[in-house]
């Protein structure tokens, strides 16, 4: 989901509002006051999903599928094979 942000920000095409958007839920993500709650198991990254959700929901319409390819290909750089099916069903409720 990150990798989704990131690449729809970078687009020409994504007007102000969603890369702020994109903006405020990257930086809640990255916060380190968020950083604590995340010690406790489960509940404490309830509010990260929620919230990298929010703001790739309000921001779908700009993640076209070259923002998608690119976010593919980074994580092929990373983790090299992966399993596709989870990538599909992130897809399927863009």
């Amino acid at each position: 989901m990150v990798l989704l942000l990131f690449y729809a920000y970078q687009r020409n095409e994504t007007p102000a509002w969603a890369k702020n958007t994109v903006l405020g839920t990257l930086g809640y993500f990255l916060s380190p006051i968020d950083a604590i709650p995340d010690l406790t198991p489960l509940m404490g990254y309830t509010d990260d999903i929620g919230v990298l959700s929010f703001g790739l929901v309000t921001i779908a319409a700009y993640v076209n599928q070259e923002v998608r390819e690119q976010a593919k290909q980074k994580l092929r750089d990373w983790f090299g094979n992966y399993d596709l099916k989870e990538l599909e069903e992130i897809d399927q409720q863009l």
